[in-house]
């Protein structure tokens, strides 16, 4: 049993779940998204905190909202949302059990008042079922979005912002030339993108995007292209740490070089980018 246990040690537990004190956050309420890259010097830590500062400053993030963070891995950022903006009323939606039991272990050790944080086990696309009322002034999702059908993810959010709620999410686009590849060439892409658990044929454009949003209608839409800081910094800085850390190894070190591997093929190829996007309800 002791070989058992030594391999089940480098297998990460969910198919979402990032080895991010590896990644160089070894923090108890961890970053785990592929990071805002601004400076060859940039932490890991910094880099995802930068990529959730930017969604949060997009949808005017206030002290006094009702905030839902969906997809919210190991908790730093219900822990910023926190100290950092002062969000008084959080909740939020993890997938994996595991982490919502220790966000709520670590807040409860930091003696952080929870009675007005509160974090679900379950899935982002259930939401109306977790929360009856159109209650939120701001939804975000921070890098976690794609792996899920755009039309669900706009169906379930908007089921719960109430009439001045603003959404904001990170998401895959492909670039129109790709419509214009061969079947053999989008079978590549396809294959690709199945490995991170995306299906690049429910991948919009620009244009379906925005129309997608108009038709769940949201308005003051934006969406930006952030490939270059987002696929080529994660892909650059991976590189750097798997180079620094020869002795590397288990499942979870090859997860995070296949990730680097695809994030540097899609930038560099430039079908498929990695947008940010934020809207509202109301003018």
């Amino acid at each position: 049993m002791k070989w058992l246990h030594s391999i089940k040690q480098y297998i990460p537990r969910h198919k979402y779940a990032i080895d991010a004190k590896f990644l160089g956050d070894d923090a108890l309420l961890a970053w785990s998204n592929l990071g805002y890259w601004q400076a060859v010097d940039d932490s890991y830590p910094q880099a995802c905190q930068a990529l959730a500062d930017r969604l949060a400053q997009s949808l005017k993030l206030q002290a006094n909202d009702q905030v839902l963070d969906l997809g919210c891995g190991q908790g730093a950022s219900i822990l910023h949302w926190h100290t950092q903006y002062q969000v008084a009323s959080i909740k939020a939606v993890e997938l994996q059990e595991a982490c919502v039991q220790r966000i709520q272990n670590v807040l409860n050790s930091k003696h952080i008042p929870t009675s007005n944080i509160e974090i679900f086990a379950d899935s982002f696309l259930n939401l109306n079922s977790i929360f009856p009322k159109k209650c939120f002034d701001v939804v975000m999702c921070i890098d976690a979005a794609y792996h899920s059908n755009l039309n669900s993810f706009l169906l379930s959010t908007t089921s719960i912002l109430n009439s001045k709620g603003r959404l904001g999410f990170h998401y895959l686009i492909v670039d129109e030339k790709f419509l214009n590849l061969n079947a053999m060439q989008q079978l590549r892409y396809r294959a690709l993108l199945k490995a991170a658990d995306v299906d690049i044929r429910k991948l919009p454009t620009a244009n379906s995007l925005q129309e997608n949003l108009k038709q769940f209608e949201f308005k003051n839409i934006q969406i930006e292209n952030i490939s270059m800081q987002v696929f080529s910094g994660f892909a650059q800085y991976a590189h750097h740490v798997l180079n620094s850390n020869m002795t590397a190894q288990g499942l979870a070190q090859f997860k995070i070089q296949m990730t680097a591997k695809l994030c540097r093929t899609l930038f560099e190829e430039g079908l498929v980018h990695y947008v940010q996007v934020s809207a509202s309800k109301d003018v």
